[in-house]
């Protein structure tokens, strides 16, 4: 996560080791992940856009051993990139799609979306796509916790959700999350229309899909649909996230240009165009052979 407003700790940020229970294509561009057994009983749901640092094995469970209890942290995070190029687990930074608790009939269950580039098939995807379109029930994964970024007042019932698709699941959980009687405006930027997933939000939430043209720079169109969209009634919350451009951008538009209060604007850049979160030399020099 880059540029961000704000965040909600949980209560604990401890590794949880997980395992895979099965995947799903959902679209051209959307890949589901179930997760669940191992530690799942220590993962606590918070709601809205809770999201996460997830370690993939890439270089086998070695490397999840070897994970020090503090990876997100400053000196942890030097520990964990002391463990050795190739055992080194990938991190990648993720949403709740949904959290399903334990039942009589099943453990708890955690979605995870994945925004799928390249194809694993042809050699052209990075890491977490790879990962995502080839992982197997019983495959070790483990997560450390970061709470929200998504912060507004207790009893808001009015938002404008701005995304690109890499924030949908983001704005998919705070939909889920917000009283029946909400209302509002979500603009959410997709490369495909095949991508445009709905999900569940109250009735009074209006949805504007925009699907990217070709060659377009991610986050453009939605950021020119907040700047052209008529605002909810004051007061309610907004909520910026994806391409850091837009998180910025619409946050400075929504502050400098139409007056809403820095205290109810909330914003997250997950990812910068052009740059991409580190990767072990191993798995770069595997991309670059296939590529």
């Amino acid at each position: 996560m880059a540029a961000a407003s704000r965040l909600v700790k949980p209560d604990t940020q401890g590794l949880v080791h997980l395992t895979v229970l099965r995947r799903e294509r959902l679209s051209p561009h959307w890949m589901r992940v179930t997760l669940g057994s191992g530690e799942i009983s220590a993962f606590r749901p918070m709601g809205y856009d809770q999201w996460f640092r997830l370690f993939l094995p890439l270089g086998g469970d070695e490397g999840l051993e070897r994970l020090p209890t503090k990876a997100n942290k400053l000196f942890g995070y030097l520990r964990y990139l002391r463990i050795p190029d190739g055992v080194r687990p990938v991190m990648r930074n993720y949403t709740v799609r949904a959290f399903r608790p334990a039942t009589e009939e099943r453990g708890a269950e955690l979605d995870v979306d994945f925004v799928l580039h390249g194809s694993a098939e042809e050699g052209t995807a990075g890491p977490a796509s790879r990962w995502a379109e080839t992982c197997e029930p019983g495959e070790s994964v483990v997560v450390i916790d970061e709470g929200l970024a998504f912060n507004p007042e207790r009893g808001t019932d009015r938002v404008l959700l701005v995304a690109d698709e890499t924030g949908l699941p983001a704005i998919a959980g705070v939909c889920a999350s917000l009283p029946p009687h909400a209302s509002g405006l979500v603009v959410i930027e997709v490369p495909s229309a095949e991508d445009a997933l709905e999900f569940a939000r109250p009735e009074g939430i209006r949805v504007q899909w925009i699907v990217r043209e070709q060659g377009a720079k991610p986050g453009t169109l939605a950021l020119q649909a907040l700047r052209d969209a008529s605002l909810p009634d004051a007061p309610f919350h907004a909520y910026v996230v994806g391409e850091q451009a837009l998180a910025t951008e619409g946050r400075r538009h929504l502050v400098n240009d139409r007056g809403v209060p820095k205290d109810l604007v909330s914003f997250c850049g997950y990812w910068r165009t052009g740059s991409t979160s580190p990767t072990p030399k191993s798995q770069l020099t595997s991309a670059e052979a296939n590529s």
